[in-house]
């Protein structure tokens, strides 16, 4: 098991192009990490220098004691598992696995043993001797992810190695990670922009945006507890509900929609508030008239998407919320729910700085 520590990492491009802007992590031994955000938001390329693939501009990466900064990939003791699987297709499964062993020079006895091994906890033990051509999507994931395993590195890469199955593999690769990661104990950090994904695999979770760690923590705190609006509507399915308001000294106000319960919040500023499709109820004293515009039906609960009026910087307008409820409520499309919401468990940021305020 290996530590992994970045002090303010930056990667600036020849167009001057900020791809990460001074991150600071310390990732503890065997601990699972998950990069998440936006395309486009730095994630990748803070991976990539950790893996020596892209070249840091200023800062230092230390693996355990040693500063990496300028070891070569090779020698840095991590292996990647990528999102298009990187298989070489004229060899077999087994060439596939045993490649980078061959070219350390270890003996074939040992090489085939820890082959055998991986393929076993893979299951993937009976396709050793096909090609990958003759595999399915997910078969090939698990072959890259043996030919990760069989080196034993101090970390573990993971670039977005799910994006190409479909959605149920995507679920069982999932679990199988997850589950093949706290077996093996080994520190891992994986990228990707699903929050689903990066909810049910991390132990903490880095929300990345343009370039900046927003927040780090464990995946429930940063659901429960966003410290900004970013990290309030990109963590959590269904999204939050978010709507536009200021406070008038005891009420946040919206157009004709005062809701009561708030204090201590500045007077002069534009501010959001944000409420969990899960935290509405049906209340036939609540503050939100919703008009139902469609119902989704996932099983165990509904998600009901409709508008509410309020005030927006165009006017008045439909804006839309979704409301989170049981299987067995269906209210007709173009119906109105009157619903409302605790308070106490409602969240509030400056829409400018996109700070929360409470």
């Amino acid at each position: 098991m290996s530590k992994v520590q970045l002090s303010n990492v930056i990667k600036t491009y020849p167009n001057g192009a900020e791809a990460v802007r001074g991150v600071d992590m310390e990732i503890q031994s065997g601990e699972f990490i998950v990069f998440v955000g936006p395309s486009g938001c730095g994630k990748s390329t803070l991976l990539r220098m950790i893996a020596g693939l892209e070249k840091i501009t200023d800062g230092q990466i230390h693996i355990d004691d040693g500063l990496i900064n300028d070891v070569s990939p090779a020698d840095r003791d991590v292996a990647m598992v990528f999102q298009n699987y990187a298989l070489y297709p004229h060899m077999t499964v087994r060439g596939n696995m045993s490649y980078g062993l061959k070219n350390r020079g270890m003996p074939k006895s040992e090489i085939d043993k820890k082959v055998t091994d991986a393929a076993e906890m893979l299951r993937i033990g009976d396709f050793l001797d096909r090609q990958p051509n003759q595999l399915s999507g997910g078969q090939r994931q698990r072959v890259a992810m043996g030919r990760a395993i069989v080196r034993e590195p101090k970390v573990f890469l993971f670039d977005e190695p799910l994006s190409n199955l479909d959605a149920k593999l995507r679920v069982q690769m999932r679990i199988e990670i997850k589950r093949l990661q706290r077996r093996m104990n080994v520190t891992s950090i994986y990228v990707t922009h699903d929050q689903t994904e990066a909810m049910t695999l991390a132990d903490r979770l880095a929300v990345i945006n343009d370039g900046k760690i927003e927040q780090m923590g464990a995946p429930i705190d940063l659901y429960n507890n966003p410290e900004t609006l970013f990290v309030a509507s990109f963590i959590g399915s269904p999204q939050v509900n978010l709507l536009p308001v200021t406070f008038d000294g005891q009420h946040l106000v919206n157009g004709n929609l005062k809701l009561a319960g708030f204090s201590d919040l500045p007077n002069s500023k534009e501010l959001v508030l944000g409420i969990r499709p899960d935290e509405l109820s049906l209340d036939d004293n609540g503050q939100f008239p919703l008009r139902v515009d469609i119902v989704e039906q996932h099983g165990s609960d509904n998600l009901i998407y409709g508008g509410i009026l309020g005030a927006t910087d165009d006017g008045v307008e439909e804006m839309e919320f979704c409301f989170k409820t049981s299987q067995d409520m269906l209210p007709d499309l173009d119906s109105t729910l009157t619903l409302g919401f605790n308070a106490e468990r409602a969240m509030v940021f400056d829409k400018t700085t996109g700070d929360r305020l409470r």
